[in-house]
């Protein structure tokens, strides 16, 4: 019986300048928001006290940018690198131009910017993501470039049928 496997694409599949939109969107709840901040140590009273959050500028508690850009990222990798990523390898020009508030939506997309294959790696390459994340308004709410190391498909063809994969 033939199998196959779902996987995102490696990196001699994917081409600079296409945007990827990812499906389906997420909807960030209050219960995310509070599980997230408690999570990961963040008593920050914009995301955890309705009664200050009513008081500041945007007049409710937003959600943690923590979690928007984790699940900005993690929306696209079904669709890019489930599978075929060796390691993510830093963020750089992380931006949140507009809040995501409890019931937003958030929709994600990806462009690859750059591309190449690893001086030190063989088989494997560096790939410059940008995500955005856009509500479901429309309105731009996170913003991040992201580089990773990537598998190239020959390589992991190979490693598989070794069986080192």
């Amino acid at each position: 019986m033939e199998q196959v496997q779902q996987r995102g694409f490696y990196l001699d599949e994917i081409t600079e300048g296409v945007v990827y939109r990812h499906a389906p969107g997420r909807t960030i709840t209050e219960a995310d928001n509070v599980l997230f901040s408690t999570l990961s140590m963040n008593p920050q009273a914009l995301h955890l006290d309705a009664a200050y959050s009513a008081g500041q500028p945007f007049g409710q508690r937003l959600v943690n940018s923590m979690l928007t850009l984790a699940t900005l990222v993690g929306l696209s990798v079904g669709h890019l690198t489930q599978g075929t990523i060796v390691a993510n390898l830093g963020f750089e020009d992380v931006r949140f131009p507009a809040p995501l508030f409890h019931g937003d939506t958030l929709y994600a997309q990806t462009v690859l910017t750059a591309k190449r294959p690893s001086a030190s790696r063989p088989g494997q390459g560096v790939a410059t993501f940008e995500h955005t994340g856009r509500n479901q308004d429309d309105v731009v709410v996170a913003v991040a470039t992201r580089h990773v190391l990537m598998w190239l498909s020959e390589a992991d063809h190979l490693a598989h049928e070794a069986g080192h994969r």
